[in-house]
């Protein structure tokens, strides 16, 4: 079982930084892979960023390639999200999730196994 909570959101104006983390409890978090989705108001559940468990794997989105980087630090049981040149279109609520199986693609939701309540990014044009 994985807890996983985020913080680091916030309002930014276009062109700006922000720094997600998602603090996760349990003492196997660093046997899951990680991943990083958004959901806007009235859209699906939309894939950010993967980090795979032992962080030697990274994937993006092609919307955010370039300007996001997503981390972890096993030791501290954390995954990061940096997120930079923030757009009007950036805007959601973020959530992390953690995937337990090697199966099925990181980029789709359906196989992760425990997620976040998510912190809300806001860009402001």
């Amino acid at each position: 079982q994985v807890h996983l909570v985020e913080s680091g959101g916030g309002l930014v104006q276009a062109g700006g930084s922000l720094r997600l983390s998602c603090a996760a409890s349990g003492r196997t978090f660093s046997s899951y892979d990680m991943g990083w989705f958004r959901q806007a108001p009235g859209k699906e559940r939309e894939f950010v960023a993967a980090i795979n468990w032992s962080g030697g794997s990274t994937t993006y989105a092609d919307s955010v390639k370039g300007r996001f980087t997503i981390s972890r630090d096993n030791a501290k049981n954390a995954v990061y999200l940096q997120v930079n040149s923030l757009k009007p279109e950036d805007t959601a609520v973020y959530l992390c999730a953690a995937k337990e199986s090697l199966e099925g693609s990181n980029r789709y939701p359906g196989a992760y196994n425990y997620w976040g309540q998510g912190t809300q990014v806001t860009v402001s044009s």
